[in-house]
């Protein structure tokens, strides 16, 4: 379980304890550590998700310790019934359900599309016709795409490269139009390059740490799409999941204002193949390079200020020791993997 400074999360209690929330996407990586901060403030949760691209196990676990304040529904936010079930009740929804991969849009842009953008506006209205209060939106630091400025700001027109990043910058709009069109108090939360525990590794869509953390502990050389001189700003999940609860319980009136999440600081993914292989033990091994891939942009760096201003976040786990959480946790997964194909 994550922790989160109580500080900054006391002051929510107020907003979730004992309300009904839904999590779309609450299966997924971020999602799973959001409904796990969502309970510890007391919510209410309900979770929606298809599981096509994640698994009940964590939920699993957490149903069975918290029965009566976690439900979840099986089933996707592009049906009618299951979105309308999921969203009963709810006086806030964390829209995280999304196809979340450059890559796999640049595959697959219908689909894509009809997940990210369509869907969102879709939880728009099962959310409004259920009568909830406030939206929170996954949204993505891609929208940005190339462009020579850094840090990132939020009034910096969207140049999105991938139907990935498009689609999510439709979402940002839609979450717009309906607090002006319908007086929901809407956000929209641009994550920067998320990682930490429970992440997915092992398929060509996988991101960039839980690829590389594989690779070094498999003895495998690390691929790098390009030179390795790309920077992303890393932002471990509880930075993320922070910003979000925070999004979903301050009192400030949110009218589809976008906010970047991220940590100000930017890190060369030649530098983050080493700091992995170190932690692993394996610094010979080395990264082996392959042509870039499309849609990927060149560097990414947060200007947190606007989301410091409006909900009062900030950074609260530095890379060093959330890549130290992160594959602390990883080797624990596959040692015990490894354990269980012995027996």
């Amino acid at each position: 379980m994550m922790r989160y400074p109580a500080e900054l999360v006391d002051p929510l209690r107020r907003s979730y304890d004992g309300q009904p929330v839904c999590v779309t996407g609450g299966a997924g990586f971020i999602g799973g550590h959001l409904v796990d901060g969502l309970l510890a403030l007391g919510a209410s949760v309900t979770v929606i998700d298809d599981l096509s691209n994640s698994t009940l196990a964590h939920l699993a676990e957490r149903i069975e310790d918290e029965p009566d304040r976690l439900r979840f529904v099986h089933g996707s936010i592009l049906e009618d019934e299951a979105l309308a079930e999921a969203v009963d009740g709810c006086m806030t929804v964390f829209h995280l359900a999304a196809l979340g991969s450059v890559p796999r849009s640049v595959d697959d842009p219908r689909r894509t599309w009809a997940v990210n953008a369509t869907g969102t506006m879709r939880v728009l209205e099962a959310a409004r016709a259920a009568g909830a209060k406030r939206v929170v939106f996954a949204s993505s630091s891609s929208a940005y795409g190339e462009t020579e400025r850094l840090p990132k700001v939020e009034t910096m027109p969207p140049m999105p490269l991938s139907p990935y990043a498009a689609s999510k910058v439709a979402g940002e709009q839609l979450m717009r139009a309906w607090a002006n069109s319908y007086a929901m108090r809407t956000a929209s939360l641009r994550y920067f390059n998320v990682f930490g525990p429970r992440q997915p590794a092992g398929s060509a869509y996988a991101a960039v740490v839980p690829n590389f953390s594989s690779a070094v502990y498999a003895g495998k050389r690390p691929i790098i799409y390009g030179d390795g001189q790309q920077t992303r700003d890393l932002t471990y999940v509880a930075c993320a999941v922070l910003a979000t609860m925070q999004a979903g319980g301050v009192d400030t009136p949110l009218r589809g204002d976008i906010m970047n999440v991220g940590t100000g600081e930017r890190t060369s993914m030649v530098e983050l193949a080493s700091l992995i292989a170190d932690a692993h033990g394996r610094s010979d091994l080395v990264p082996e390079h392959q042509p870039p891939r499309a849609g990927d942009v060149r560097h990414s760096l947060a200007d947190i200020s606007r989301a410091r201003e409006l909900l009062g976040y900030r950074p609260i786990v530095s890379l060093a020791e959330g890549l130290e959480q992160t594959v602390t946790w990883f080797r624990q997964q596959q040692e015990q993997s490894n354990k269980a194909d012995r027996e």
